[in-house]
């Protein structure tokens, strides 16, 4: 039986919303970090924003597909903050040496790189790009979470992997 009062629905409201964000936080994160081109700040907001809506409609979406429902969140919450003009200071430190082959620092790098390529496409292709082949939703998961048709979000994504092949071949050029 429910008790009355907020601390009735505050219990109700919690029920597996705890262990959904202790099981789902670090998969999340990075997915929100992959959709804001690698910033881990602004990574770390989306998420908790996408969180804070979740958590009000969680009595709804609780027993249905809350991965999903804060999958769509965080996809609109990045294209949102990407139209911002401005974020602030961004600090650029050196370039490293490159790495050599069997360092394990050289896919850490490998990731960075593709991050950076990730940032310079606009959102609804990243957000696309992100989806199908980082998560690996299938392609009417991927245009419900954009909230566009199968059609769109197909060329989203196929747009969005051809200008990543071209900025990462730009970005390899050989020594000598």
């Amino acid at each position: 039986m429910f008790e009355c009062g907020t601390v009735g629905m505050e219990r109700f409201r919690a029920d597996g919303f705890d262990e959904f964000v202790a099981a789902r936080w670090s998969a999340l994160l990075h997915v929100a970090r992959l959709l804001t081109g690698g910033d881990r700040q602004r990574a770390e907001d989306l998420v908790q924003e996408a969180l804070v809506k979740l958590w009000f409609a969680w009595p709804k979406v609780a027993e249905q597909a809350p991965e999903a429902y804060v999958r769509q969140i965080l996809v609109r919450l990045a294209a949102r903050s990407a139209r911002r003009r401005w974020w602030g200071e961004r600090p650029v430190g050196d370039v490293p040496d490159r790495p050599e082959p069997d360092d394990v620092s050289s896919a850490v790098a490998e990731r960075s790189r593709l991050e950076a390529a990730l940032a310079q496409l606009p959102p609804r292709q990243r957000a696309a790009v992100v989806l199908r082949y980082y998560e690996d939703l299938p392609e009417g998961q991927v245009a419900q979470a954009l909230g566009c048709p199968v059609g769109t979000a197909r060329s989203h994504a196929s747009r969005g992997v051809a200008r990543l092949r071209q900025l990462l071949s730009d970005s390899v050029r050989p020594v000598g």
